[in-house]
């Protein structure tokens, strides 16, 4: 045996620690026949697929507000179980209006089926191929969920992204989808200088090559899903079930009022916003207040 001196027994004790923190974290592989969620988790240069809890009990029922858009997801997530032709998805629109609860949604409907969901933080879409390698060979459909997306011009997971919806070398396998959530259609901030450079060619006006380049990613989507803010029937429709819900989750009974009403318009005013999340958070606000009022509180 070596007979090494202290000193250098401890300089190698902090080199061999030094390199154990760069080495990915040693985690049990996801047993996807009993796990149907994951998240990329980032660890040095790599990183590693982490199995999740899933807690949300959303249902596409539950969805008030979106019927259009939940006839086009349930469409194309179907074709996808089945093996069929099927697109990426961008859900875009105005916050709270339903674009992730819509993939939760699907998840918790078909995850019998045999639907996965991985999500992805959009700094980790550098690794998309080590993701798309981890699942490929695994009997199931996975949907790849980047939620809540945005970019900056010049970004590298804004052009892994763009290559993996374009078919090159980075491209999906085929039990793989994209769904992306986003506040901005095109994912990209715009401006009004975007639209100067425009030209006539044969009489039609063609876009500037800004506006080019800030389309190109949301063009390679197949589908694009629009939500939007809800009327106020529509939002005391969804305040009404939001109630509901709470309420029969404590097995009591909360009737509808002319002031339960009256306040849950007022908190959208407040809130600036008619949304499924506005209505979500209302209805905590009533039902917890209400129960707590009650003699037996």
């Amino acid at each position: 045996m070596l007979n090494l001196k202290p000193e250098v027994v401890a300089q190698l004790e902090r080199v061999l620690s030094s390199v154990e923190m760069l080495l990915p974290k040693a985690v049990k592989a996801v047993n996807w026949a009993t796990c149907p969620a994951a998240n990329w988790r980032r660890h040095s240069f790599s990183g590693y697929l982490e199995a999740v809890k899933v807690t949300d009990q959303t249902r596409l029922d539950d969805l008030l507000g979106c019927e259009k858009q939940k006839e086009i997801m349930v469409y194309n997530t179907r074709q996808f179980l089945k093996g069929l032709p099927a697109n990426n998805a961008l859900l875009w629109g105005s916050r709270g209006t339903g674009k992730s609860s819509m993939v939760k949604a699907l998840l918790n409907e078909y995850a019998a089926e045999g639907l996965r969901v991985i999500q992805v933080e959009k700094e980790d879409l550098i690794y998309l191929s080590e993701i798309f390698s981890a699942v490929e060979d695994q009997p199931y459909r996975f949907i790849l969920l980047c939620d809540d997306l945005t970019f900056e011009i010049g970004e590298l997971s804004y052009k892994m992204l763009k290559s993996a919806l374009d078919g090159s070398v980075y491209s999906a396998p085929e039990n793989v989808l994209i769904y992306v959530t986003s506040n901005r259609r095109h994912l990209l901030p715009q401006y009004n200088t975007d639209l100067l450079g425009g030209k006539y060619v044969n009489g039609e006006l063609q876009e500037s090559e800004a506006m080019e380049e800030k389309v190109s990613l949301s063009d390679r989507f197949g589908l694009w899903v629009a939500f939007h803010v809800f009327t106020q029937d529509r939002y005391l429709d969804a305040v009404r079930q939001c109630v509901e819900r709470e309420a029969k989750n404590r097995n009591v009974s909360i009737p509808w009022s002319k002031e339960l009403e009256l306040d849950a318009i007022q908190w959208s005013h407040d809130k600036t916003k008619r949304c499924g999340r506005t209505a979500m958070q209302f209805s905590r606000h009533w039902v917890g207040r209400y129960l707590l009022n009650q003699p037996s509180a």
